[in-house]
Parts: structure tokens; C-alpha cells; sequence
């Protein structure tokens, strides 16, 4: 997204910000003056109501409005300029700084007023309600300007209103304090705006960083996107934080672990693999582990944004049937290179045959025709192989028995051995069989001399039963978890350890017993450990697959009603 969109809304942010700071400010401001100026307005009425109240009880003012009123004449502004209430209004107003205190006789005859000129003249605003006898407080404009006054009634001896005391604060002076106020709050405002445009931006900073500078419009096609990705994908995805609390985990990572609801789970607490969670929190570099009979590769990357470390994601993906098939093409690739063994060494032998014949030497051809029936078309370096009967067995046992007489390891067929039936899923077999003796003879290679793999086979009706054992030191002890002869399936053995260091040392690479396991399982049978290995001989594994064989006498087994059962019916109908 183009950055000018995003100085755009950064923009738009900040300005909503000072708009709704000016418009609290303004309210603030508006009310706050509101206050100040009625405040001010009661202040001027209560000092002037105040000293009206006090020139009014004053005896001697009484005494003097009394005398005035009762003359039926009108004073004379001569006699009123130096009189007792002209000189007691000035020194007051003087005093309290009053715009006027003026003091009028029942008819509204000023008695004092600041304006000499103006005594013994009735006065420019009502008296009527104060000679009735209410105390007025109002704000009007008379002679000497608008002002705030208050008016109080002079009473006789019995109460009667004889005159009033009106006292006035010249609108001006009420509001004096006002500029002084008005600097405080314009100096509070600005503070204020201040306040807001550095918090704006300290938000914005916050904002950005924590969204990495991604703005709103592109978190929704974040969103979008992610959604899209994660869940069209069928490899997990497993994300973590740098403070190890898992953030991302889609369906096909949840599906892939076993696991469900990791969105916010410490890495610590979600029940991952041991091996998985090293990985995604960076503490081992791991790039396949087994998990639950699947062979899962990890490839874990830090993740990273202009410098900051955000953690590590992990993809995830099942290799299962990937190392399934690599091992099953090994298999293939063995029995490739033993038929291409044995055709050029029964070719060979085929010359023979015709040379004796060529040279009339035919009882030397019939002996050596019936050798090569009993023995093969191949002498393998395998002990005991008369022993099989199944031309399988034989061809794929030979072709590892090669393979090891390379790595300087003796390949022998165990006198136990006795299989009446032949092999129908050479395939599983293969796998199966081939794991565990490519494991024996890595494991014979580490032992010391003589370095021997023995094989037994026997088979239980359409079960193929399989033992391999192997001259190594055998396996660590940390490798089982099992007692050492426990055949229980169900128990956890050196298979379930196999994404360990050690296991990949001692015995293969840790993937193909699982691999060989889940094959025996899926068709109902096991593998497991016998015997961990000693003094006298290294690890024995055993293998059962069960409808493997073909009994002798045909394609199939009874089952426990009687019945006979095909064991691959549909190669055997295919055939």
C-alpha cells in the first residue's frame, strides 16, 4: 500500500485528536467563564448589598434621610453639597471603591450623590418598590453608566421607609479580574493542546509499533491473506512469539501434532513433542522428527521486520509417505541389483552347463544342473540359507547379505527358522525386514568382532513372525522406556524415542522403525523390542505382519469359525 494512504489515516488520526481536545478545551473554556463572569456578578451584588445594608442602619443616616423626608420643601443642593450624608457617601465609595453610593430622601430626592450638580434632583431610576420596602439588587444603567447596585430602604424609628441607600460597582470595575482569568485558562488551553498533539503522537509511535507499521487498511488484507494462506495450504503452520507463546497454528498443524486450541498457550504448556518444541523456539536445529508413527519435516526460520526479532515460524510438513516410498524404492533398488546379480551369474552358469554338454561330459552337466537346483543360480554369502524355503526371502536376504559382507558384516539365518508358506506382500516384508536388518548391520558395523546380523523367520498360519539380532553393543538403556523383554505392543520401546540423537547413533536413523511399526500395524500386526542387548549379543527387534503368508496349500487361513479366508484377494484374482 502506498505510503502516502498511510500519512493519510496517520493524518486523519492526529487531526480527529486536536479536534476533539479544541472542542473539550472550548466547552471547558465556555463553562468555566460562564462560571467566572456569574461569580463575579454575585461578588459585585453582595458587596453592594452589603454596604447599602450598613449605610442604612447607620443612626445617624437615619436620622439625617428622617429630618429631609419630614421638610415638606425639596432640599436645596447648596445645603446638601456639605451635609453629613454627602460627606459620609463620598468617604465610603472612596473607601470601598463604589462607582456612586447615593442616598435619596421618601420622594427620591437625592440626598448625597457623586455628582454634586445633581442633589436635590430625583433620581433616573425606580424607587418605588424600595419605598415600599424590598431591598432590590439589579443591574441598570442610570446617570453614571450601567453598573451593578443594590438598593436598600432607610427606616424610621417604626420601620416605615423614609428613603433609600442605592450603591453601585461600575460594570468595568466588576469585571477587572477577568483578563488576568482569561490568561490563566487561554495559557491552560494551549497546555492542554500541547499535552494532546505530544500524546497523539506518542500514540501513533505506540500504534505503529506495535502493528509494525501496518496501517488498518492493510491489516484487513493481512487478515485476508493470512486466512487464505493458512488454511489453503496443507502443510502446518506453527508460529511463536519471542516470548514463546504460540500465535499462529492452523488446521493442518493442529491435525499434524495432535493438537488443538495452541492460539495463546505458552509453547511450554501445549503438550507438543519434546523435538518440536526445541525447534520452533530455536534451541535445536531439527529438520525431521517422528511424531505418532509420522515422519514430520520442520523447517523453522526467525522471523524478522526492520530489525526487530518477532520470533519463529515453523512449517510443517508430513513426510510420511515420502520415507515410506523412499524405503519401499530401496527395497526395489536391492532386489534390482540382486535378479541383475543373479541372471549374470546363471548366464554364467548356463555356458557351463553347455560346455560340458558341448564336450559329451553330459553326467558332469547333470550333476552340476543338480547342484546349481539345490544351491541357486547365485552362491549369496548368507549362513544357513537352505534354511528358507521362500525364493523371496532368499533373493532379498541375499542381496543384504551382499550389501553387508561390503560393510564387513555376516549375515546368517537362524537355525529356528522354519517358514512353510510363501510370502504374498513382498512389499511390507521387504520394508519391514529390510529396516531391520539394515539397522542390525549398521549397528554390527559400530560393535567389535566378529561382526555378525542373524535373521529368524517363521510364520503362524498367514503371519509372517520376524526376529533380527546383530553382534553391536546394543541399545542405550535411556532408549527404552520398556523392561528389558517386554513384548507388550502397546508399550512404549526405542521406536518411540527414534527423533533422539543417540537412537540415530546406535541404531539407524530414527525414521524407519516408526515407518516399518506403522507398516506391521496397518495390517494388524507390530513391532517391537525382545531384548535390548548384552554381553553376548546386541538389540533383537521382532516384527509380526500378520497376512503376509500364503499357508502351504493355498492362498489362505482359517479364521476362528472354520472358514477360509484369502489373504490378498485382489492380487490373487489379478493374477
Amino acid at each position: 500500500m502506498p505510503r502516502r494512504n498511510r500519512m493519510r489515516f496517520a493524518t486523519r488520526t492526529l487531526l480527529l485528536q486536536f479536534a476533539t481536545v479544541v472542542l473539550v478545551v472550548a466547552l471547558c473554556t465556555g463553562v468555566y467563564l460562564l462560571l467566572a463572569v456569574q461569580q463575579l456578578r454575585a461578588e459585585a451584588e453582595s458587596s453592594a448589598l452589603g454596604i447599602a445594608r450598613t449605610l442604612a442602619e447607620d443612626p445617624e443616616i437615619r436620622a439625617e434621610v428622617a429630618r429631609a423626608s419630614a421638610d415638606p420643601g425639596t432640599p436645596q443642593a447648596d445645603d446638601l453639597r456639605d451635609g453629613v450624608l454627602q460627606r459620609t457617601a463620598t468617604a465610603t465609595a472612596s473607601r470601598t471603591g463604589a462607582l456612586f453610593i447615593v442616598i435619596t430622601d421618601d420622594h427620591g430626592i437625592r440626598l448625597a450623590h457623586p455628582d454634586p450638580a445633581r442633589l436635590g434632583q430625583e433620581v433616573s431610576t425606580p424607587f418605588q418598590d424600595v419605598l415600599a420596602g424590598h431591598e432590590v439588587i439589579e443591574w441598570e444603567t442610570g446617570t453614571l453608566g450601567d453598573s451593578a447596585r443594590a438598593k436598600v430602604p432607610v427606616r424610621d424609628g417604626g420601620g416605615t421607609p423614609i428613603g433609600e441607600v442605592s450603591v453601585g460597582f461600575a460594570r468595568a470595575g466588576v469585571f477587572d479580574d477577568l483578563p488576568p482569568l482569561l490568561a490563566v485558562i487561554g495559557v491552560a488551553a494551549v497546555g492542554s493542546l500541547l499535552l494532546a498533539g505530544v500524546a497523539a503522537l506518542v500514540l501513533r509511535r505506540r500504534w505503529e509499533r506495535l502493528t509494525l507499521g501496518v496501517q488498518p487498511e492493510e491489516l484487513v488484507a493481512l487478515v485476508q491473506n493470512q486466512t487464505a494462506v493458512l488454511n489453503g495450504v496443507d502443510d502446518g503452520v506453527l508460529a511463536v512469539d519471542p516470548d514463546g507463546v504460540v500465535r499462529v497454528c492452523n488446521a493442518a498443524a493442529e491435525r499434524l501434532l495432535s493438537v488443538h486450541d495452541l492460539v495463546g498457550a505458552p509453547l511450554d504448556r501445549t503438550g507438543l513433542p519434546g523435538a518440536v518444541r526445541e525447534a520452533v523456539s530455536g534451541g535445536r536445529a531439527l529438520s525431521e522428527t517422528v511424531h505418532e508413527d509420522r515422519v514430520l519435516y520442520l523447517d523453522t526460520r526467525p522471523v524478522e521486520r526492520d530489525g526487530r526479532a518477532l520470533g519463529t515460524v515453523a512449517v510443517i510438513r508430513d513426510r510420511t509417505e515420502l520415507v515410506a516410498l523412499s524405503e519401499r524404492l530401496e527395497t526395489v533398488r536391492t532386489m534390482t541389483a540382486a535378479l541383475r546379480v543373479q541372471r549374470h551369474e546363471f548366464a554364467n552358469r548356463i555356458h557351463v552347463a553347455a560346455g560340458l554338454i558341448d564336450a559329451e561330459r553330459v553326467q558332469d552337466a547333470r550333476d552340476f544342473l543338480a547342484e546349481l537346483m539345490v544351491r541357486g543360480s547365485v552362491d549369496f554369502p548368507v549362513e544357513g540359507r537352505e534354511r528358507l524355503t521362500d525364493p523371496f526371502l532368499r533373493s532379498f536376504l541375499g542381496a543384504k547379505a551382499l550389501e553387508a559382507s561390503e560393510r564387513g558384516v555376516t549375515l546368517r539365518i537362524a537355525e529356528d527358522t522354519h517358514l512353510l508358506g510363501a510370502v504374498v506382500e513382498a512389499e511390507d516384508v521387504a520394508a519391514v525386514l529390510g529396516n531391520l536388518v539394515d539397522n542390525a548391520v549398521t549397528a554390527a558395523v559400530a560393535g567389535a568382532a566378529p561382526r555378525w546380523v542373524e535373521v529368524s523367520v517363521l510364520d503362524d498360519g498367514a503371519a509372517l513372525v520376524v526376529t533380527v539380532a546383530d553382534s553391536g553393543a546394543g541399545l542405550d538403556a535411556a532408549l527404552e522406556e520398556g523392561a528389558p523383554g517386554d513384548t507388550d505392543p502397546d508399550k512404549p520401546g526405542p521406536d518411540d524415542r527414534a527423533d533422539s540423537d543417540d537412537a540415530g547413533a546406535v541404531h539407524g536413523h530414527g525414521l524407519g522403525l516408526p515407518l516399518s511399526r506403522e507398516i506391521a500395524r496397518r495390517g494388524g500386526g507390530d513391532l517391537w523390542i525382545i531384548d535390548r542387548g548384552g554381553d553376548e549379543h546386541g538389540a533383537v527387534f521382532a516384527a509380526r505382519l500378520d497376512r503376509a503368508v500364503a499357508p502351504l496349500g493355498g492362498a489362505g487361513r482359517a479364521d476362528t469359525d472354520g472358514e477360509r479366508t484369502s489373504t490378498r484377494p485382489d492380487k490373487e484374482e489379478s493374477k
